[in-house]
């Protein structure tokens, strides 16, 4: 596995391209009255320029209240069937902001605000990474599996992939 350190604008288009290729993240955030994280599964909304990454939630959950107390979370997003992972340490802003609540509202959060896009509990969570880390592969599925499966035969080291730090 090759290392591949990227910085600024590539750094955010490849946490970009992962986030969005994989879409549903386990967010963990941290409470002072547990030596664990607690860990969710949230589907972003959005990766700006920044390389910032927004989310929809509610003012109910474990996971405000956690923020409240502390606002460390991580996130960790993972494609085995592509071998592309990620991995970041981050700091959760949280606002009520009407137009980022506008922007991501869709029929899916009715689902989880029955009370619509006016609902008081509604939260949008700001993730601005401090620390990321990747590793995916640089050929498809298919060559991946034959360069490790000749790498096992032959003893050679292949370089079946990239990781590297995401310096936003």
């Amino acid at each position: 596995m090759s290392t591949e350190n990227l910085n600024n604008k590539e750094a955010v288009e490849k946490l970009n391209d992962l986030v969005n290729a994989i879409d549903v993240g386990m967010l963990s955030t941290f409470s002072k009255q547990s030596d664990y994280p607690y860990t969710i599964p949230m589907s972003r909304q959005e990766v700006d320029e920044d390389g910032n990454i927004w989310f929809l939630f509610s003012a109910e959950s474990d996971t405000f209240k956690n923020l409240v107390e502390d606002s460390r979370v991580s996130l960790a997003y993972a494609h085995v069937g592509d071998y592309k992972f990620l991995s970041i340490h981050a700091t959760g802003e949280v606002s009520q902001d009407k137009e980022r609540i506008e922007k991501y509202w869709n029929k899916f959060m009715d689902v989880w605000f029955e009370k619509g896009k006016e609902d008081p509990n509604i939260r949008i969570l700001k993730v601005i990474p401090s620390e990321a880390h990747y590793w995916d592969n640089k050929t498809n599925k298919l060559m991946t599996l034959l360069k490790v499966a000749t790498a096992a035969v032959t003893g050679q080291d292949l370089d079946i992939g990239r990781e590297g730090e995401l310096k936003l």
